[in-house]
């Protein structure tokens, strides 16, 4: 079962009997409008998709649910009426499995990450994968417009039952 909400501690479904031995879930951040075809098709053969915010154009978000059901997230450079439909946190569930999606891991509230297995947030532009106190931390880094010397990243979430991993893959640019 796969279920989401944009309100922290609640979830609704959004596809039923997702039994799959493991799903699949892409991230993405800070496309900041810009969808780059590496990242489309490292996406591809997700179950699922996340956006974690700084999105940039309404048009990405229907190019991303051309892959697979997408969950995401309204990031601090998100504006307009589009951007006013998301939230700015999410919570997906596969399984036993609960993420919390926001864009800035600075508003990430302690009793959050005490409810679920997973966050991912974007904001900084820096791909990070950490774990603390049982929770998998991960940023897949932009998607989009280069920033400093930062890679193009994106990322995915491994969820088989009650276990989740991640794996951050560098697009070439």
């Amino acid at each position: 079962m796969i279920r989401r909400s944009d309100r922290p501690g609640a979830a609704d479904s959004v596809a039923a009997d997702q039994r799959a031995a493991s799903v699949r879930i892409g991230l993405i951040s800070d496309t900041h409008g810009l969808l780059r075809p590496q990242a489309l098709a490292a996406l591809a053969g997700s179950d699922f998709l996340i956006h974690a915010g700084d999105i940039g154009d309404a048009a990405i978000l229907e190019r991303l649910r051309d892959i697979a059901p997408l969950t995401a997230v309204r990031g601090n450079n998100d504006v307009g009426a589009w951007a006013a439909e998301l939230g700015e946190t999410a919570i997906l569930e596969v399984g036993t499995v609960r993420i919390l999606v926001l864009h800035d891991i600075t508003m990430l509230r302690r009793n959050h990450a005490e409810t679920v297995q997973a966050v991912v947030s974007g904001h900084s532009h820096r791909p990070l994968c950490s774990a603390r106190d049982g929770v998998l931390f991960v940023n897949p880094g932009s998607a989009g417009p280069r920033r400093f010397s930062l890679p193009i990243c994106v990322g995915v979430l491994h969820v088989a039952r009650s276990q989740v991993r991640a794996e951050l893959i560098e697009l070439d640019s």
